[in-house]
């Protein structure tokens, strides 16, 4: 039984606007991230349940879209942990391809991101098979799912590829 894993960032934070480097802080949607909120609603009509970051700014994002499906918070969707560097400049995260298993200061390595989605995973194919989920999180899990669930495309050639929203990517589990 097939299911359908539909992927969501979360929407524009202030910290987005302004180059900031948000990991595991909290962070708060902007105006222009309220309003892609109640779009991410729109298009994602009819899920069966939505998972997402316990992180204020995914969880924000899922309460202001109207979905009516249960919302369950899982902390393994979390951004990377940026340790020290945790609401610094986004720029003080470079190079990230280094930090794919060798940990930021006091954080996690994007390998570290990799395997807790990887239990994420499981725990839906188990719980929720033959449903259609959705999961609101961030950019290192948006890798993780690319990497273990869209042909396996190198963790190095994600991260340094430059980000390319779309509204909503899709996964077969």
């Amino acid at each position: 039984m097939t299911t359908k894993l539909i992927y969501e960032t979360h929407s524009t934070t202030l910290d987005n606007e302004n180059g900031i480097a948000t990991g595991w802080l909290p962070g708060e949607l902007s105006a222009e991230g309220r309003r892609h909120s109640a779009e991410l609603g729109a298009r994602n009509q009819g899920v069966d349940v939505v998972f997402s970051s316990d992180l204020r700014r995914a969880v924000q994002t899922v309460e202001l879209s109207g979905l009516t499906a249960p919302h369950l918070r899982d902390w393994r969707l979390r951004e990377c942990n940026y340790g020290e560097l945790n609401g610094a400049p986004r720029d003080a995260l470079d190079p990230r391809v280094e930090r794919i298993r060798t940990p930021f200061p006091g954080g996690q390595s994007y390998n570290d991101v990799l395997e807790l989605t990887r239990s994420f995973l499981a725990d839906v194919k188990r719980w929720y098979g033959g449903s259609v989920v959705l999961v609101v999180a961030h950019s290192a899990n948006r890798w993780a799912l690319e990497h273990l669930l869209g042909g396996g495309v190198p963790l190095e050639k994600l991260i340094a590829a430059p980000f390319n929203w779309q509204p909503g990517w899709e996964y077969e589990l």
